[in-house]
């Protein structure tokens, strides 16, 4: 089961990067999430995270995301815990931690989210 981890993460990455890169504005639209996350907005906060994960309309910063991710993860925000497992995953923004990374794929999965389902 350890092996597969890595690559359902990688493959979560890739299908959660495909559908958020569709929607990264212009960096107005970065400071209005900035603004809504400031308001513990847990969609804005998953949303700036990847901008800061990718390093889209701000310096990429994978501890900024990696924080982010956790606040939207904390309220719910499915995506988020996928994207901060994927961050536990491959240590970027944390330590890197095997144990977490499932963790957060296994409640998003309990959850009923879809790509996490299979992790």
């Amino acid at each position: 089961r350890s092996r597969l981890l890595p690559l359902v993460a990688r493959v979560l990455s890739a299908r959660l990067t495909s559908r958020s890169l569709g929607r990264v504005p212009s960096l107005p639209g970065a400071m209005d999430m900035t603004e809504k996350s400031d308001q513990g907005e847990a969609e804005a906060q998953h949303t700036l995270g990847i901008y800061y994960n990718e390093g889209q309309n701000v310096p990429q910063d994978f501890t900024e995301a990696a924080a982010l991710f956790r606040l939207a993860a904390d309220q719910g925000h499915l995506d988020a815990r996928c994207e901060l497992g994927i961050c536990y995953r491959d240590g970027m923004g944390v330590p890197q931690d095997d144990p977490e990374a499932a963790r957060l794929f296994r409640r998003a999965a309990n959850k009923g989210h879809a790509d996490a389902l299979c992790s």
